[in-house]
């Protein structure tokens, strides 16, 4: 998924739920002093363009009210990082999401989206970008969609030639539009 570059939403939103088939999975909002755990997921990833740990701290402090947290067993295991497109409040733009190797196979990215949208009442559309070559990502917000009773539309968006740096493939648009309170 592709680099952040907007103004941030500077408020905190949920408090901490247990969520779903794991009773011991909590989602929440990040703090500033999560910023290093999702720095490390996003780099043990293998699939995320990684940021520095600078800008991970900030967009857990700067983010938080649009971003979520999995906890298990006061780890940090899953995270989910994005904002309001400034031009489209109602619009969550998903910057990211990862889940640590431990808990990859038990749904922590989906409960980590559905956890999001059900606190953001004013969302109606969520967009992220994904490769061609990513189909995890592919099937995931292709599988949120779905449970969620939306319509999934995908673009062209940011072609490779629009990266400065060589070897980034081109990030198609993935918009999810017709989510309804609640869903």
């Amino acid at each position: 998924m592709g680099p952040l570059t907007t103004q941030s939403a500077d408020h905190h939103s949920s408090t901490d739920q247990t969520t779903g088939a794991s009773s011991d999975l909590a989602i929440r909002p990040p703090s500033l002093q999560d910023g290093a755990a999702i720095w490390r997921i996003a780099r043990d990833s293998g699939t995320l363009d990684l940021n520095t740990s600078y800008a991970y701290l900030l967009l857990a402090r700067d983010f938080a009210a649009t971003s979520r947290l999995a906890v298990h067993e006061d780890a940090a295991v899953g995270f989910v990082l994005g904002y309001l497109r400034p031009t489209a409040p109602e619009t969550l733009f998903v910057w990211q999401i990862a889940v640590d190797e431990s808990q990859r196979g038990k749904r922590v990215a989906g409960r980590l989206l559905d956890a999001l949208l059900a606190d953001l009442p004013q969302v109606s559309a969520l967009e992220t970008t994904i490769t061609a070559d990513n189909t995890a990502s592919q099937r995931l917000f292709a599988s949120f969609a779905q449970r969620h009773g939306a319509q999934e539309d995908v673009q062209p968006l940011i072609e490779e030639h629009h990266f400065p740096d060589a070897g980034h493939g081109a990030e198609l648009l993935h918009v999810i539009s017709g989510l309804h309170r609640g869903s």
